[in-house]
């Protein structure tokens, strides 16, 4: 079943987008913005990110709407840069009515981040379970507050072995991305857990297959994404869906394909599994108070 376009007005709300500069996360900020919210994009590049910005500010205001769009600029990558962000959005914006954690890599080879990370984990996890755990003030602060992450269907193929989850024994980048959406179907069963009866869905996504920059270091994937893939803007669907419609008001903890609740894998409802990754997000980020 395809989406239905989304129509509910978003005046006066206002929603942070990780990774809005191209891709899933420009077209869902867009398609917020022209519904007349306020958008905050979190992009790494500033030239980018600006540009991005005009664009979706631009768009909005052809739909009469008068949706805002501002940039803020950080590496996800970086934890240091992750708080700090997250700073500067609680402080502009002390109400936050949708959190869309987005933003994500598809890397060719191991790299690590300025924090020892390997990059994927970090950018594709890691910035997720920070910004939730972050912006958590914003969020409680909204009357019915909305936390999207973004997985992938990739995630059916992901492995949780804690003793290679930075690829630290073996390294495979297509498998290192589906573990990572693993991760992130597991931290949203767990943060829905955490959050129930607060006024805080928590739910994830399937966009479809997706041509977007992400793909740009793997080359199959690059050639594919030519000619086999969704657009951007059909990508965000399910993201606009659910940070939007009406129809999921109160839903929380559930997966989401073509706008429909959808099944996970078996090991991605292993709720000891996903205490265990809690667990060791909190102690790799120093969040250990958390949720």
């Amino acid at each position: 079943m395809a989406c239905s376009p989304v129509t509910s007005l978003m005046h006066g709300k206002t929603c942070v987008i990780t990774g809005a500069n191209t891709g899933i996360g420009k077209a869902a900020a867009e398609s917020l913005a022209a519904l007349g919210a306020h958008v905050v994009i979190v992009c790494r590049n500033r030239e980018r990110g600006e540009q991005a910005r005009a664009a979706i500010f631009k768009a909005a205001q052809e739909t009469g709407h008068g949706g805002e769009a501002e940039l803020r600029v950080a590496d996800l990558s970086s934890q240091s840069e992750v708080r700090a962000v997250a700073r500067d959005i609680l402080v502009a914006h002390p109400r936050i009515d949708v959190l869309v954690n987005n933003a994500g890599v598809a890397l060719k080879r191991r790299e690590l981040t300025v924090d020892g990370i390997e990059r994927t984990f970090a950018v594709n996890y890691l910035a997720y379970f920070m910004l939730a755990n972050l912006l958590l003030p914003g969020l409680r602060a909204a009357p019915s507050a909305r936390i999207i992450n973004v997985a992938s269907g990739a995630h059916a193929g992901g492995k949780l072995e804690f003793d290679n989850l930075q690829g630290e024994r073996r390294y495979k980048n297509v498998q290192m991305y589906a573990s990572s959406k693993l991760e992130d179907v597991m931290f949203t069963y767990a943060l829905a857990r955490r959050l129930a009866g607060t006024g805080i869905t928590v739910n994830t996504l399937h966009p479809g297959v997706v041509a977007t920059e992400i793909w740009r270091q793997i080359a199959i994937l690059r050639i594919l994404s030519k000619w086999f893939m969704l657009s951007p803007e059909k990508g965000a669907r399910t993201t606009v869906y659910l940070a939007a419609s009406p129809d999921v008001d109160g839903v929380t903890g559930k997966y989401f394909d073509k706008c429909q609740p959808a099944k996970t894998t078996t090991l991605s409802h292993d709720e000891t599994l996903q205490e265990k990754l809690w667990a060791t997000s909190a102690a790799l980020t120093g969040l250990e108070g958390g949720i």
